[in-house]
């Protein structure tokens, strides 16, 4: 296991990830829960991803109280993070962003998300869209606070990804490689889905349930090394290896 220090650097890693692959630009957000206290979380203040520093990462309560070392001010929808960790005990990473292929979804109701590509089978089939409307009725489509927070975490369930209409989207994994893996291929796939629907008036063919089980269940060890070590090299930033069997015996479904 990571040490607190490493992970909290793998934190910074992956804001730089997420922005380097436009994921996130200057807003959105990314946090891990932190494996000694489950019921707190890690997040950076608020600041803009690329421009994320060890110094900014901030501990928070599910409510989000910060925890100790304090910064400076926090996002404003932390409670974004808060209400999935509160709701979600599998969950130990959180991404929130604005990926541009993927708001147009948020808004599209006849076309729908879904993977085409087997690398981006991680986002599902089964993807949900929340609308903060029909519950808080007219705002400026930020989560900004736990009752918010809490409506969000319901419409996702156990998924692993949920729309946010007009806004953008969450995306949850097991651990930090895996969310940014997720949510790098699901801007992927939003790219793809949309050249996939301007070919022509025909029905696309999405991946099956069965192939997207098929292909989610090989996305960890080497899978997400593979693609840390190579998103790090890109963003200049350190790799911190987790001494994966990355020899001849690995597993058939790491690729």
């Amino acid at each position: 296991m990571l040490s607190l220090t490493q992970l909290k650097d793998d934190l910074v890693t992956a804001n730089r990830v997420l922005a380097h692959h436009h994921v996130v630009d200057s807003f959105g957000h990314v946090s891990v829960r932190n494996p000694e206290n489950p019921k707190h979380f890690f997040l950076s203040r608020a600041r803009a991803p690329n421009c994320v520093e060890a110094g900014d990462i901030t501990e928070f309560t599910f409510d989000g109280q910060i925890v100790g070392h304090n910064p400076g001010k926090p996002y404003s929808e932390r409670f974004i993070h808060g209400s999935i960790y509160e709701a979600r005990p599998d969950v130990m990473a959180v991404v929130h962003n604005h990926s541009p292929n993927v708001v147009p979804f948020t808004v599209q109701t006849k076309k729908k998300m879904r993977p085409i590509m087997h690398m981006c089978a991680p986002i599902g089939t089964d993807i949900p869209t929340w609308d903060i409307a029909h519950k808080f009725g007219t705002t400026n489509l930020l989560v900004t606070s736990m009752e918010m927070g809490r409506d969000l975490a319901q419409s996702l369930g156990n998924r692993t990804v949920a729309l946010m209409r007009g806004h953008g989207s969450v995306v949850v994994a097991k651990s930090l490689r895996e969310v940014v893996f997720t949510s790098i291929y699901m801007e992927i796939n939003a790219d793809m889905l949309i050249k996939a629907y301007a070919l022509g008036d025909g029905d696309i063919q999405p991946m099956s349930e069965g192939e997207v089980d098929a292909n989610a269940g090989g996305r960890a060890g080497f899978t997400l090394e593979r693609g840390w070590e190579n998103w790090c090299k890109i963003t200049e930033r350190p790799y911190y290896s987790l001494d994966w069997n990355m020899g001849p015996g690995f597993s058939k479904t790491d690729k």
